[in-house]
């Protein structure tokens, strides 16, 4: 499209630098694929591989298995103040946590819902830039929904964070440190507990536990699928500590900002105290589709779940839900995501926001199917949304029968499709609802 710009790989990643300014409502239809130059953040032990931090702590006078030790604090410990470092020397050692452990997220705004066991935070940035991430509660799972970039580049029109544009790429760092803030709040109890009964587990549960794709989970069943669902990883939360499921699916594309993403893909999952030690399969990557990225991650030997957010089956009606389909069609989008699925032993979700008389149709619901149906099974599920409200959106969700029958129409093609559990909507921390207002 002309006036877009892009990486020479494909994968929308920007160049490092400086300067910059801030986010411009982008026209109908245009994408932004580099971010705009802005000053760069702290570098961070979450930044740095542990060669590097070895050579930082050394560049700062300090002995090199220093930096492991205060790695060991953040990682293991989620330990951030010197004063509980009391195995480093305490000559120099707030020099040295300072130093390896900057201050790259500020709360501004906590709100809760769900009875308390939906969290959603504003953070502000180093440079006044503003993203959210969201904790979430679930029986079987602790997901914590984050940020990848201060606004987004793919301009999808019923996507509050989309509308705003791109302000500029995060760090892997400010990545890693929602999920870090996360362990943290879980670790004082920061989280409610919620009651585990049969009539809570949602069909993501259900399917866990032995119960098929039609067991329920329908709009009016009660149940839905639990972000983070999409792994199948059902580790038992209930009452837990510790964060069980990461996905990239808060503001920004993902895959736009590659290097950074993978950064923090790592750091998730190396072994302590390299990074939090969490499996791959508890992680997932979404993304609006931007093919060559989706095959450089399938590459990468991380088998993270991917997520594909499709919202429609048919390129005329696409091309203006998901700009991004006027560069890699859905064909191709759906190409891509079975070979990643070839690759990395992992299904892949499809993403579909339903939304009333414009993609909810029985006929979209069996083109949807055969295309997935064509391309094999076993490989693939569906997590129909409905739409959440964002402000001046001329769109609505879809009706509940309406829903029912496009995930009946789905499954009539042998495609396993759960309705999606909608958590934080009344504090606009739902899917599609981010925007980082203050």
């Amino acid at each position: 499209m002309s006036g877009d710009s892009a990486a020479p790989d494909g994968t929308g990643v920007a160049p490092d630098g400086a300067g910059g300014g801030d986010a411009v409502r982008p026209r109908p239809g245009q994408l932004t694929f580099v971010a705009p130059r802005r000053r760069k953040p702290p570098t961070h032990l979450a930044d740095l591989d542990p060669a590097g931090r070895t050579a930082a702590a050394e560049a700062l006078g300090q002995k090199g298995f220093r930096a492991r030790q205060v790695a060991v604090h953040y990682f293991e410990h989620l330990t951030v103040t010197p004063e509980e470092m009391t195995d480093l020397p305490k000559a120099g050692r707030a020099d040295l946590v300072a130093a390896l452990l900057p201050t790259l997220l500020t709360p501004v705004r906590t709100l809760t819902a769900d009875g308390g066991a939906t969290v959603k935070t504003l953070w502000r940035l180093h440079d006044g830039a503003l993203v959210e991430s969201v904790l979430m509660r679930y029986p079987r799972r602790i997901t914590v929904c984050i940020s990848s970039q201060a606004g987004c580049g793919m301009n999808c029109p019923f996507c509050a964070t989309g509308q705003a544009g791109l302000t500029r790429n995060l760090s892997t760092a400010e990545i890693v440190e929602q999920v870090a803030y996360a362990a943290r709040t879980l670790r004082a109890g920061g989280l409610a507990d919620i009651e585990r009964t049969d009539a809570g587990l949602g069909l993501a549960e259900m399917e866990d536990s032995g119960g098929g794709p039609d067991s329920g989970g329908g709009p009016d069943s009660g149940g839905g699928a639990d972000l983070g669902g999409e792994t199948g990883e059902a580790d038992a939360a209930y009452g837990g500590t510790r964060v069980t499921n990461v996905v990239f699916m808060g503001m920004g594309e993902a895959l736009a900002n590659y290097a950074a993403a993978i950064g923090a893909i790592r750091r998730l999952t190396d072994p302590s105290p390299e990074g939090f030690g969490m499996s791959a399969r508890g992680l997932t990557m979404s993304t609006v589709g931007l093919v060559p990225a989706i095959d450089r991650l399938a590459a990468e030997g991380i088998p993270v779940t991917l997520a594909l957010s499709l919202h429609a089956p048919d390129d005329d009606l696409r091309d203006t839900l998901v700009p991004i389909n006027t560069r890699w069609r859905v064909d191709e989008a759906l190409d891509a995501a079975r070979r990643y699925f070839e690759a990395t032993g992992r299904r892949v979700s499809i993403e579909y926001a339903l939304i009333r008389d414009i993609n909810d149709q029985s006929w979209r619901a069996d083109l949807l199917g055969e295309k997935l149906a064509a391309r094999g099974r076993g490989w693939v599920h569906v997590n129909p949304i409905p739409l959440n409200p964002t402000p001046g959106s001329r769109w609505t969700a879809s009706r509940a029968g309406v829903a029912q029958q496009f995930v009946e129409r789905v499954r009539a093609h042998g495609i396993p499709t759960t309705v999606r559990d909608t958590r934080g909507r009344e504090i606009d921390g739902a899917c599609g609802q981010l925007a980082a207002a203050t």
